[in-house]
């Protein structure tokens, strides 16, 4: 926990203008577990130390069903949530996830979304949805058929219908395919993300699309579906590049390296 303070508090440090998106609510329940700190403490000090906002990952499926078979070693998904919502009540805005595909059934799915959708009700932090399609190559359950282009799309509107307190659908493209996600933004999506620089988790489980988009060919696909590419910071402010350019490119060094960054578009 310490050392993740001191990570983030370190970069804050040097670089306060950058906002930082960091730690699942499966990672502060570990950090609070092993610091034996309570959640609230654990999210108070993460704040404290400079992290902006959460993302999403994690919540898999909430049903204790799924969760025994596919991430026991987990936080159960009412823990998830509870995080989720202190987090929330401290002024730090997350994202949420569905992983669908695997084992769950469709019931399993839209229970899931119930109860994103009532925790949205009660704090308003959620700033967008995510569904994640499993690719089970590479794990234990890689037997089982991946999601379609279909149950892709489908996930997407049916999210869209019932996550109506949710400003944003993501469609990730980068574990969609860029054609199922072009396809995605006229079934409810408008989101992008991103041009990314480098994917692991997807591709260590399969993947076979590229791990990197550039701006002019994200513009185009956005355009193709009849929608107007807006890029974005992570609150979904739009970003003027007149007023803002990007930052002169630093020479990447062993010594004081500033990572690329990856742009994002909403439409």
């Amino acid at each position: 926990m310490w050392a993740a303070y001191i990570l983030i508090r370190g970069l804050k440090q040097r670089y306060p203008q950058v906002h930082l998106k960091a730690f699942t609510m499966v990672e502060v329940g570990y950090y609070a577990r092993i610091s034996k700190l309570s959640i609230r403490e654990t999210l108070l000090a993460m704040k404290e130390a400079g992290v902006d906002s959460l993302p999403g990952g994690g919540a898999e499926i909430f049903h204790p069903r799924v969760r025994k078979l596919i991430c026991d070693h987990k936080v159960s998904g009412q823990r998830w949530l509870e995080i989720a919502r202190t987090a929330h009540e401290i002024g730090l805005r997350s994202n949420a996830t569905m992983l669908y595909g695997h084992l769950e059934t469709n019931e399993e799915r839209v229970d899931h979304l119930i109860q994103l959708r009532a925790t949205q009700d009660k704090t308003g932090g959620f700033v967008t949805f995510i569904p994640l399609a499993f690719h089970p190559a590479n794990t234990a359950l890689a037997h089982i058929p991946p999601p379609t282009g279909f149950d892709d799309l489908k996930a997407i509107a049916v999210s869209r219908l019932m996550l109506d307190n949710f400003d944003h659908i993501k469609a990730y493209w980068i574990m969609l395919t860029p054609r199922i996600a072009q396809v995605a933004l006229r079934f409810g999506a408008n989101d992008l993300d991103g041009t990314v620089v480098e994917e692991k988790i997807y591709h260590d489980a399969g993947a076979t699309t590229a791990e990197n988009m550039s701006r002019a060919e994200l513009e185009r696909l956005i355009r193709a579906a009849g929608r107007v590419p807006v890029e974005r910071d992570t609150r979904y402010n739009p970003v003027d590049r007149v007023k803002n350019p990007f930052p002169t490119p630093v020479p990447k060094r062993t010594e004081n390296f500033i990572p690329e960054t990856s742009l994002t578009l909403n439409v």
